[in-house]
């Protein structure tokens, strides 16, 4: 593909400057927006220019107007929405194709791949397995809990508005949470907790039609049960499901699912979906460069459809695991055993590829990497605090998600 000038929607999350080294790898010309001075991506040697930007969370309309007047003074051949800006740009699909190429569903579609209950009726329709769930309001919740089970917000991606119920107190946590992070509501949907692995799947469509495909499975927990180190692995059968979704909805552009494996290992469990990519490098090490399918479906072009990624690739973060460490023991002595396997590459990171901090070659990102194994060694229990600080204001808020649904734009 030629060289493009791309503008990313935001510069916070993981899976933004994951797309950075991938499509500065590629040869081509990235910018970055944020409402954050000092976001991850802001650590690199890579992004063309960075723009600051007014919250989508606080602000969504002058967000919006931002990026407009941003297409409209500087040339840019590819709008990608990377994380929950999709929402609000699907909203204004029309607005902005003519101003730049972009790839998104309808609205509609969004919406239901976006709405946890949504998501959940579609996967009944189609005859998908997942765990038991009902929506409920959170003064029935201690009535109809049966514990463990899970109770989720109706709308919340970055690990933000999951929570487990273990007995009556956890209720009273949960909701402090997500009122913490702005996506608590008064209905919620309670779910059966199921055992078993939790593995992801993304993909690219074009129209309905699945053209690129990757799953990978989760070695090790990090903050908010994100994914801290993975295994990518051959799902012929969540391929299928997968692709029955996206054609359901009509998809076009990228979707992600996740799913539990269930332990009689009939079928898997649908728990989730993110109308997006999360984190593709682990994909783009394996083979499936999805990101570059992306591209070309937002250019109006139909790519034939690529090979899955291989089986056996793994990759970590290394910001998540030496916060999950943080976050599950509390104990300096396990955090400096993780940073010393980190740093050498011992353990279990001597096959594995660090996706989100390319030191090697992207020398800043090493700083946050470096700053977060400081901060955890003096005062281990400052990892509560900085998994908040990823909470930003680029993500969407209760408020955000009704001024958006209202089409107040």
């Amino acid at each position: 593909m030629a060289k493009l000038r791309i503008l990313l929607s935001e510069g916070s999350s993981t899976s933004a400057r994951e797309a950075l080294t991938i499509l500065h790898g590629k040869g081509h010309e990235v910018e970055i927006c944020d409402p954050d001075w000092h976001c991850l991506t802001r650590f690199s040697c890579l992004a063309a220019r960075f723009h600051l930007c007014p919250p989508l969370r606080d602000d969504p309309a002058g967000y919006l107007a931002f990026i407009e007047d941003l297409l409209k003074r500087r040339h840019f051949d590819v709008l990608l929405p990377v994380h929950e800006q999709g929402l609000l740009f699907s909203r204004v699909r029309e607005r902005l194709s003519t101003l730049t190429a972009i790839a998104l569903p309808s609205f509609e579609s969004y919406w239901t791949a976006v709405r946890k209950s949504e998501f959940s009726r579609l996967l009944e329709e189609i005859s998908l397995n997942r765990p038991p769930t009902r929506v409920v309001f959170w003064a029935d919740v201690a009535a109809l809990a049966k514990y463990p089970c899970v109770v989720k917000s109706p709308i919340g991606t970055a690990s933000r508005g999951t929570a487990v119920l273990r007995n009556p107190a956890d209720i009273l946590v949960a909701q402090a949470a997500m009122a913490e992070t702005d996506v608590l509501s008064n209905e919620v949907l309670l779910q059966e907790f199921v055992r078993g692995e939790v593995e992801h799947a993304q993909a690219v469509f074009w129209n309905g039609e699945l053209i690129g495909f990757h799953a990978y499975r989760q070695l090790r927990a990090g903050a908010g049960g994100g994914d801290a180190a993975k295994e990518s692995v051959s799902r012929p059968q969540v391929r299928i499901d997968l692709a029955r979704i996206g054609n359901r909805l009509a998809w076009h552009g990228a979707l992600s699912v996740d799913y539990i494996l269930d332990p009689r290992q009939l079928a898997p469990l649908y728990i989730d979906c993110n109308p997006r990519l999360v984190e593709p490098m682990n994909a783009a090490m394996a083979g499936a460069d999805l990101l570059d399918l992306l591209l070309a479906i937002s250019l109006g072009k139909r790519p034939a459809p690529v090979p899955d990624g291989i089986a056996g690739v793994r990759t970590h973060l290394g910001i998540q695991v030496l916060m999950g460490q943080a976050l599950a023991s509390g104990r300096r002595r396990d955090i400096l055993r993780e940073t010393r396997n980190l740093f050498t590459r011992r353990g279990p990171y001597s096959e594995s590829v660090e996706e989100l901090t390319p030191a090697g070659e992207d020398w800043p990102s090493a700083v946050p990497l470096i700053l977060t194994a400081a901060i955890l060694l003096l005062r281990p229990r400052a990892a509560r605090g900085l998994q908040r600080k990823s909470w930003g204001t680029h993500l969407l808020g209760a408020d955000t998600v009704e001024f958006i649904s209202r089409g107040l734009l």
